[in-house]
């Protein structure tokens, strides 16, 4: 793999790529330069494999605990889930003010599948790569929420939801309207409320994305730095840098739903009545 520190860790942060070389035609990315001579649209392979799986593992987590749910004593996992299901209701209740039967199912979906796929991050970060190295895979990066691809992925999602709601609550006039009519009620002043309303409406997916992105990435690079030491000194910074994520990782997954809530109960305020 990495001979010195530095290719260690630009090896540890490079993505699995698969694209169209401008001379070598279609394929997966060998080295770095490889990956930038792709392009923008080259897959991450790596982020799209660990991402479908993540919500391959929701899907089925939570058909068996429905499946095997009982009115008895409930299982582990049932507890589980119903404790998932309870907790996104209650912020549901003192969040969103609509009325729409799919937002509640979005959010458990959202913080479940995020969290999953910010738990990759307590896998050690030698030990994906390193089995991948021995196949003959030159990059393989696991957590999908460090990889910008990812997190644009999910909050690009929540801004087609956000425009949509907004066109069929408010009417694509009334949508219009509220862009052109907000916050200065005066027609002098539209061109400037276009201005502070499109660009607060395109900040959600940025904000949605690199905080999320942000602070996935940095975990990650202070995992490949600590692997870079001692072997004393891993297990001394190792072990308490993952206890933190414990904090960490769920935080970052109810901070992304919940800003996905509050977008779209914004999203289905009409305020021409």
């Amino acid at each position: 793999m990495a001979s010195t520190p530095v290719e260690y860790i630009q090896h540890h942060l490079q993505n699995l790529a698969l694209g169209f070389h401008p001379e070598k035609g279609l394929m997966f990315a060998k080295t770095a330069d490889d990956a930038v001579q792709m392009g923008f649209w080259a897959i991450h392979v790596d982020t799209m494999l660990w991402s479908v799986l993540c919500g391959l593992l929701f899907i089925k987590l939570f058909q068996k605990a429905a499946v095997n749910a009982t009115s008895g004593v409930p299982g582990k996992l049932q507890n589980l889930v119903e404790m998932c299901v309870e907790f996104v209701e209650g912020m549901m209740r003192d969040t969103f003010h609509g009325r729409n039967p799919v937002v509640a199912p979005l959010a458990l979906t959202i913080f479940v599948w995020v969290f999953l796929m910010n738990s990759l991050k307590w896998i050690p970060v030698d030990y994906i790569p390193g089995l991948a190295h021995l196949i003959g895979i030159p990059y393989f990066k696991i957590v999908p929420t460090a990889d910008p691809n990812g997190t644009f992925g999910l909050s690009i999602g929540v801004f087609a939801l956000i425009i949509y709601y907004s066109i069929k609550v408010k009417g694509g006039l009334g949508f219009t309207k509220e862009l052109a009519f907000t916050p200065f009620n005066h027609w002098s002043l539209v061109p400037f409320n276009l201005f502070l309303e499109i660009l607060g409406l395109l900040t959600k997916p940025l904000s949605l994305a690199l905080r999320l992105f942000g602070n996935m990435y940095a975990g990650e690079v202070v995992f490949i730095l600590i692997a870079l030491l001692p072997f004393w000194a891993q297990w001394t910074l190792n072990v308490p840098w993952a206890i933190f994520h414990i904090l960490v990782i769920p935080l970052q997954a109810f901070i992304f739903m919940v800003l996905t809530v509050v977008y779209l109960s914004s999203a289905h305020e009409d305020h021409s009545h």
